[in-house]
């Protein structure tokens, strides 16, 4: 329960973290995320000794395709992320998390052939009704939270469907990544004044960031070899919890009643799934 809580409770104020960049563009700290990432994942592979795990996931070309794959929705997710921190659209980020499992039922009922009950059903017209009632609020699609949503959904199922321990293919995910991102931290010191040289704060939050990446990876992985599935399951609540006070009482963002409204329909059925989850009978839904 310690490894859940550290894992759940550091993604939940991750957002306190990527506000100290200001005014850096989202595109940036993504890249070098990325880049100070696997360089720390690197060094784990070494320490934890899974290099040999490594070199049988290199002779497996359709797993590198698939890592490929999810490579790309985890820089999306990480790039919305962080676009929303920076832009003070913190609270619809915790939106997007909150609807996150939801999604992944909605992914095994679509692509896996899983089948919902009652429960589920009324839990997935709730959820929404809670969405269209928060995008009639902003006005528009609430993008960010299904963007969010959607990429850490879909990258939740290739890495279910994808047996590769998870140390090896997040370090894989983040080594696909690399030549691109120095590519575009290149073409952007080119662009504008790199904030990476001008600034030793920003600097020293750049190379942080790979082991804030990584740390929650390595106590969430540990949870979950603990814990029943069940049990992760009621955590992982917690990480949407905490961006939302952030948002609310940190970083003041405006929460009416009508946005308050919208999320309660969200919780409600976030209610339902997890009772239909407890139930003996039930078969899992996707990467809870």
């Amino acid at each position: 329960m310690v490894y859940a809580v550290l894992a759940y409770g550091s993604w939940g104020i991750f957002p306190l973290y990527w506000k100290l960049f200001g005014d850096v563009p989202p595109v940036e700290i993504v890249c070098h995320r990325v880049v100070w990432s696997v360089v720390f994942l690197a060094i784990l592979v070494l320490v934890l000794r899974q290099g040999a795990d490594l070199v049988k996931l290199l002779g497996a070309p359709k797993k590198i395709v698939a890592l490929l794959v999810s490579a790309t929705l985890l820089s999306l997710n990480w790039g919305i992320f962080v676009y929303a921190v920076n832009s003070g659209q913190i609270v619809e980020t915790s939106l997007g998390y909150f609807i996150v499992p939801l999604v992944n039922v909605l992914l095994g009922v679509w692509l896996l052939r899983e089948r919902l009950n009652r429960l589920e059903v009324a839990a997935f017209v709730l959820a929404v009704a809670g969405v269209m009632a928060y995008g009639w609020d902003l006005g528009k699609v609430p993008w960010i939270a299904l963007g969010l949503a959607f990429t850490f959904g879909f990258y939740g199922l290739v890495r279910k469907v994808l047996k590769v321990p998870p140390l090896v293919g997040i370090f894989a995910e983040t080594a696909l990544m690399t030549p691109i991102a120095l590519l575009l931290i290149g073409f952007l010191h080119f662009q504008i004044p790199s904030a990476f040289l001008e600034s030793g704060f920003v600097r020293t939050l750049f190379l942080c960031s790979g082991i804030i990446t990584a740390l929650p990876l390595l106590w969430f992985n540990s949870a979950a070899k603990l814990l029943p599935l069940s049990t992760m399951g009621f955590f992982q609540y917690l990480a949407p919890f905490l961006q939302l006070l952030a948002g609310i009482f940190v970083y003041h963002e405006a929460f009416p009643f009508h946005k308050l409204a919208a999320f309660a329909l969200i919780w409600v059925a976030i209610a339902l799934y997890l009772r239909s989850a407890f139930r003996p009978s039930q078969v899992v839904p996707l990467a809870d």
